[in-house]
């Protein structure tokens, strides 16, 4: 009888509810090689080296088989976008995140983030009314994924790149699509990558049917100002000749990233974070009391550690040259996965790692990743979270898990719930 390895069963969707004990079992060897080449990097300080380590590429091109599957895929006119930002090396990644970042946030958009909270608070209110129905009281089930941890970041991230709510439906299957192309289990790394390039130049056309409509109707969307040129640096190309802004299939490859990256993680992060706060009624009820102005944004960081959404990077990282860590040498051409959800709990690094504490001194964490890759949408996701668990909490009445362990997702990338069914005697008003 073969013998199944730790990574086989962490992949495994059976072991979704509690990958914590496999991870455990997996920093036993900071780094192994898995079944399909894949070098597994499970401990804090490896993957923060890593993280930060110009050798360590995002572009799964210079990985030998994605290389020449490409390749083959131009010869065939297949009808591919460049990659996005997060998928890019330096000098093209810092480039991208510069423009992008010139219309999202600070220096040069300081206000934008600032100026969403009213926004974001009068959503998770109306969601939280509609618990009720029209009869406003008595004891109900809602679901928080569907009812609320879903819609919320949809609303917010359509609100942002200036798309159209209604368009939801059309969207979710393509951002699906996407999402199932970072599990490993569906496929090896170039046959992912070549779904990935498909579901991503859907999503392409649909922006560009956007963009077109809106010619001469520009807003103060984040899509208007890409389309409008604001910011825009002109950098030296690789030919060291200038090179003016985004181009329009660099805008539309990178509206695919936002859309899909700013909905689903947090959508595992809000839903995560009930359920943790159901599991520890302590917390909840400090929570609900607010006599501690700053105990929501220590709540979600050390969600960011202990539940976060992201649980591995993985999706074509790979390894330009060889790379000698924690005793072993990762050859070059190498693909790479860093589990920064078992770094978080590394017991080297952070104390009583499987404690949910909110009152932590120190809290670094690897939940938005590091280095020049650090999440791009943490400004918003971190206030979307706090906001969404505090009005939770303050106005849900008497709220008990309906079922423990709730069902997961498969994905053991991007992990959480896919339903959270919440019992309560009804919402107090807002």
């Amino acid at each position: 009888m073969t013998r199944t390895s730790t990574w086989q069963q962490i992949l495994d969707p059976s072991h979704r509810a509690d990958p914590y004990s496999l991870y455990k079992e997996l920093r036993k060897t900071p780094v192994v090689r898995v079944e399909d080449g894949t070098y597994v990097v499970s401990t804090y300080r490896e993957i923060v080296s890593l993280l930060h380590d110009p050798r360590l590429s995002s572009d799964a091109r210079n990985l030998p088989e994605v290389g020449a599957d490409v390749a083959a895929q131009y010869e065939e006119g297949f009808p591919g976008l460049p990659p996005n930002f997060i998928r890019t090396d330096p000098p093209e990644h810092d480039r991208i995140r510069r423009l992008l970042t010139r219309n999202f946030g600070p220096p040069h958009r300081p206000g934008r983030i600032d100026s969403m909270m009213s926004d974001l608070l009068g959503i998770v209110t109306r969601l939280i009314d509609d618990f009720t129905g029209e009869e406003g009281s008595g004891r109900v089930q809602v679901d928080i994924v569907d009812d609320f941890a879903y819609p919320f970041p949809v609303t917010v991230i359509c609100e942002l790149l200036g798309v159209p709510r209604e368009d939801e439906p059309r969207f979710q299957v393509m951002s699906g699509a996407v999402i199932e192309t970072a599990d490993p289990t569906t496929g090896g790394i170039a046959e992912r990558q070549r779904r990935r390039a498909q579901a991503v130049a859907d999503l392409g056309q649909y922006f560009a049917q956007l963009l077109d409509a809106r010619h001469g109707r520009r807003g103060d969307d984040l899509l208007s100002g890409l389309l409008s040129g604001d910011g825009d640096e002109a950098p030296m190309s690789h030919e060291g000749m200038p090179r003016e802004g985004l181009s329009h299939e660099e805008i539309l490859s990178n509206a695919a990233l936002l859309l899909v990256a700013g909905h689903e993680t947090t959508v595992n992060l809000v839903t995560n974070g009930m359920l943790t706060l159901l599991r520890h009624p302590e917390v909840l009820d400090r929570l609900r009391r607010g006599d501690e102005p700053d105990l929501a944004a220590r709540v979600v960081e050390e969600l960011l550690r202990y539940e976060p959404p992201v649980q591995f990077l993985s999706s074509g990282r790979n390894t330009l040259d060889d790379i000698e860590i924690a005793g072993t040498t990762i050859p070059k051409g190498s693909p790479v996965a860093l589990v920064l959800a078992s770094g978080s709990r590394d017991p080297d690094f952070v104390t009583d790692p499987d404690r949910f504490d909110p009152d932590r001194e120190h809290n670094e964490h690897l939940g938005f990743g590091g280095g020049i890759h650090y999440c791009f949408g943490a400004p918003l996701a971190r206030p979307e979270t706090q906001i969404a668990l505090t009005q939770l909490a303050h106005r849900l009445k008497n709220p008990r898990l309906v079922a423990d362990p709730p069902p997961y997702r498969t994905s053991p990338s991007l992990r959480g719930p896919r339903h959270l069914l919440v019992e309560i005697d009804g919402v107090t008003p807002a």
